[in-house]
């Protein structure tokens, strides 16, 4: 891979929510791009198992530790223990977000105020964290995962009483993720620091898939008229990750089988 331009040996990429639906998939992608891959979560047994399990069939290093987005000083200790044992960071794919629930109509101050802390606020503090590690690379990328629910409404049409709705709070704060990732490629753009973001569609978690007429709804929105795997997250990351989106930063990608054409 030494003259892949996808090639992304000798850099150290934290992954946050590591071990969630997506972000074991962006994990191990930007491992098998050559990445050295450090998986944080609350989670500290998934984060293992996650990371171990990756470890099995890449040649890159992938190791785990406990990050909470939602507590300044666990961000600010785990980045720290990361610079001390790998000595550099060069990747920064901000995953990690609270899975709010409850219905609009009777949502309270608590829960939108927890969905928001949870999605951009917690965003804005890893950033800002690592932002003087970032300074030092000459390989700098921060990628934020949005959603295309930070762009358009979901459809209730879909939603009917598959108690899967998606809460106002949530896309709120993946909206702000969006504006919040503009913000800083301009900001950063001369500390040589790309700043990117990716709005994923619906990618389903397996107990979800069970329902067929929730998925049957979601495949009827979707103009390729299917679900996206996991797994399809994995290019987009090391394209914004890697040398082969060099000269791109301030973009958003979708990756939603076409739904926000619509």
């Amino acid at each position: 891979m030494k003259n892949n331009i996808f090639n992304l040996e000798n850099r150290v990429a934290i992954v946050t929510g590591g071990n969630g639906h997506l972000g074991s998939s962006i994990s191990e992608g930007l491992a098998e791009a050559g990445a050295d891959v450090i998986i944080t979560g609350k989670n500290q047994e998934k984060i293992e198992q996650i990371s171990n399990k990756i470890n099995q069939n890449v040649s890159s290093n992938v190791t785990s530790k406990f990050l909470d987005i939602q507590n300044q000083d666990s961000i600010t200790n785990c980045f720290q223990e990361i610079i001390e044992e790998n000595g550099r960071i060069d990747i920064l794919v901000n995953n990690a977000s609270t899975l709010p629930t409850g219905k609009f109509n009777d949502l309270s101050n608590t829960e939108w105020d927890n969905g928001i802390d949870g999605t951009i606020n917690g965003v804005f503090r890893c950033t800002k964290t690592i932002i003087p590690y970032l300074e030092k690379s000459n390989n700098a990328s921060i990628i934020n995962i949005g959603s295309i629910y930070g762009e358009v409404s979901p459809d209730p049409s879909i939603y009917e009483n598959s108690g899967y709705n998606s809460p106002p709070q949530y896309g709120a704060g993946k909206a702000a993720i969006l504006q919040f990732t503009r913000y800083c490629a301009i900001h950063l753009a001369k500390q040589s620091i790309r700043v990117n973001s990716i709005s994923p569609g619906s990618f389903p978690k397996p107990e979800i898939i069970k329902n067929e007429k929730f998925i049957n709804n979601l495949k009827n929105k979707i103009p390729l008229h299917r679900i996206g795997n996991p797994d399809e997250m994995k290019g987009v990351v090391i394209f914004l990750a890697s040398d082969a989106s060099s000269y791109i930063t301030g973009e958003n990608i979708h990756v939603d089988g076409g739904w926000t054409c619509w």
